[in-house]
C-alpha cells in the first residue's frame, strides 16, 4: 500500500496609457480552460491586458463547448447579451472560439453579434482576426491542423488560486466515439513534446503551484515518438518523469479511456505518493450491448476487469465516472444494467448527462434519437439518486481518517474555512487556524455530506 507523502513540511512560511483589453469567458471541460490560457498569452504578446470585467474590454471572446446541446444553448444567451453590450459600447469586437466554433462556423456571423470565430487550432491568428474585424472585416479560421499543440506557448494561468494548474498533454481524439462531436471539433490526435510539458511544470513550480493536473482527450493514448537516442515515451514515462520533478507537487490527469488504461500507468501510481490516488475512467453505460453501439471499444466486463484491476494495484484509489442516460436505443433492461454496474463499482463521484444528439456524429447520422425525454429524464434522475447514495456512503467511509488536504482557498460559507482536496480528489472543509491556500493541512474527518468531507486540524498520526 502507497505510503501518503506529509506534504506539511513542504509549506512555505505566510509573508505579510491603457492598452487594449480582453475578456475571456470559458464554457465547457478543463481543456477549454487550458485552451483559454494559451489565448489569454497570445493575445497578451499581441499588446493586450487580460481583465475580468467585462464592461472595460474592446474585446471579448467567448471559448465554447459542443459536447451538449445546453452548452451550446448558455453560449447562445451570452451572445444575446454581448449584443447589448456592443449596443452600450460601440467598436466593441466579440469572438467566439473553440467547438461551437468549429461546428457552426460562418453561421455564427449571421445575426451581427459575432465578428470573428477561430477554432481549436487557429488562435495563433487570433491578433491578425482581431485587426480585421478593427478594420471592419469578420473573419473566421476553423482550419484543424495534425501538429498543432501550441507547445512554445506559456499559458497565461487564469485561475484565482495560484494553487493548482491544468497543462495540456495532447490534443484531439481518435476514438470517434458514436455520440461524441469531439474528433470533429477538435481534429486528430497528436502528442506535445514531452520536453515542453516538462518546462511547463518546472515554471508552475518556480511560481508557487502545488499541484499539476495533466490533460487530454484520452492521456493514456499520450506517445511522444521514438528518437533516434531514445526509447518512445508512453504516459506511464510522462506521468513519472512529472512526478520526478519535485515530491512537494501533486500530479492528477484527465481524462483516461477504459480501453487504454494499461498496467503501466497503475504501477508508475502507485509507486510515486505524490500521483494522486484517483483515476477518472468514463464508464457511459453499463450494457455491453449500449456500450458498443457507442463505439465505445470494451464490454461490461473489460471495464469491471480494469476496476479490479485498479483496485488490485493502487487499494485505496477513488474512482468517477462519466454516465450517459437514454442514449440511442437504450432499453429498461440496458438501464437496470447501468444502474447495477454503479452498485458493483462503488463510485465515489459521477458526471450524469441525459443524451443530447449532435450534428455530425454517427449517431446523429444512422440511429433515430428514440428514447423520449421523459424516460431519459426519469433514468437519469435514477441515476443521480444512486450515485449521491453512493456518495455519501464513501463519504461516511473517510469520517475518523485523516487525510492530507491541499488548500486552494476560502470555504464559500465562512473565511474562517478553507477548501481543499484530498488525494482522492474529495472537497474537505476545515478550519482556517494558520494556514492558507496552498498549504498542506492534516485534517481528520469528523462529519460529511454526499459532496463534502468536513473535518478538523489535526496532527499527522491517523488513528
Amino acid at each position: 500500500m502507497k505510503k501518503e507523502i506529509d506534504y506539511t513540511r513542504f509549506n512555505s512560511p505566510v509573508t505579510p496609457n491603457r492598452s487594449r483589453r480582453l475578456y475571456i469567458e470559458t464554457y465547457g471541460c478543463q481543456m477549454n480552460v487550458s485552451d483559454s490560457e494559451v489565448v489569454a498569452a497570445i493575445m497578451q504578446q499581441a499588446g493586450f491586458t487580460i481583465t475580468d470585467h467585462m464592461a472595460d474590454a474592446d474585446v471579448v471572446l467567448i471559448n465554447t463547448c459542443s459536447v451538449r446541446d445546453n452548452a451550446e444553448q448558455r453560449v447562445r444567451g451570452r451572445l444575446d447579451l454581448f449584443r447589448l453590450q456592443k449596443q452600450r459600447m460601440p467598436g466593441l469586437i466579440v469572438g467566439v472560439l473553440g467547438c461551437m466554433a468549429e461546428r457552426l462556423k460562418e453561421q455564427l456571423l449571421e445575426n451581427g453579434t459575432v465578428d470573428l470565430v477561430a477554432g481549436p487550432d487557429a488562435y495563433r491568428t487570433l491578433p491578425q482576426l482581431v485587426h480585421n474585424a478593427e478594420s471592419g472585416q469578420q473573419g473566421v479560421n476553423t482550419l484543424l491542423s495534425r501538429e498543432e499543440t501550441y507547445a512554445d506557448i506559456s499559458p497565461v494561468r487564469t485561475d484565482k488560486n495560484g494553487v493548482t494548474a491544468f497543462v495540456s498533454i495532447m490534443r484531439g481524439c481518435n476514438n470517434v466515439c458514436a455520440y461524441c462531436v469531439v474528433p470533429y471539433t477538435r481534429g486528430a490526435e497528436r502528442s506535445r513534446p514531452s520536453e515542453t510539458i516538462l518546462r511547463e511544470v518546472r515554471t508552475l513550480l518556480q511560481n508557487g503551484y502545488r499541484e499539476v493536473t495533466l490533460l487530454g482527450q484520452n492521456v493514456n493514448s499520450y506517445c511522444e515518438p521514438a528518437a533516434a537516442e531514445s526509447k518512445t515515451i508512453t504516459f506511464a514515462r510522462l506521468l513519472e518523469r512529472v512526478a520526478l520533478e519535485d515530491p512537494s507537487l501533486r500530479v492528477r490527469f484527465s481524462t483516461s479511456h477504459p480501453k487504454d488504461m494499461h498496467n503501466d500507468v497503475l504501477y508508475t501510481i502507485a509507486m510515486y505518493p505524490n500521483i494522486c490516488n484517483h483515476i477518472h475512467l468514463p464508464v457511459q453505460s453499463g450494457s455491453s450491448r449500449i456500450l458498443e453501439k457507442m463505439r465505445r471499444g470494451y464490454s461490461r466486463e473489460h471495464y469491471m476487469e480494469r476496476l479490479a484491476k485498479i483496485r488490485e494495484i493502487i487499494p485505496e484509489c477513488a474512482i468517477t465516472t462519466d454516465i450517459i442516460a437514454g442514449f440511442c436505443s437504450e432499453t429498461d433492461d440496458d438501464h437496470a444494467q447501468t444502474l447495477s454496474l454503479m452498485r458493483e463499482a462503488e463510485y465515489d463521484a459521477a458526471f450524469m448527462f441525459r443524451y443530447s444528439e449532435r450534428p455530425g456524429t454517427k449517431a446523429a447520422r444512422h440511429y433515430p434519437d428514440d428514447v423520449p425525454t421523459e424516460i431519459k429524464t426519469r433514468r437519469l434522475n435514477e441515476i443521480i439518486a444512486l450515485q449521491n447514495q453512493l456518495s455519501l456512503e464513501s463519504n461516511r467511509r473517510d469520517v475518523g481518517k485523516i487525510f492530507i488536504v491541499l488548500a486552494e482557498g476560502n470555504s464559500k460559507r465562512s473565511d474562517a474555512f478553507l477548501f481543499g482536496r484530498t488525494s482522492h480528489n474529495k472537497v474537505t472543509v476545515f478550519p482556517k487556524a494558520k494556514f492558507k491556500a496552498g498549504d498542506y493541512v492534516p485534517v481528520k474527518i469528523t462529519t460529511c455530506t454526499s459532496a463534502t468531507l468536513i473535518g478538523e486540524v489535526t496532527g499527522m498520526n491517523n488513528e
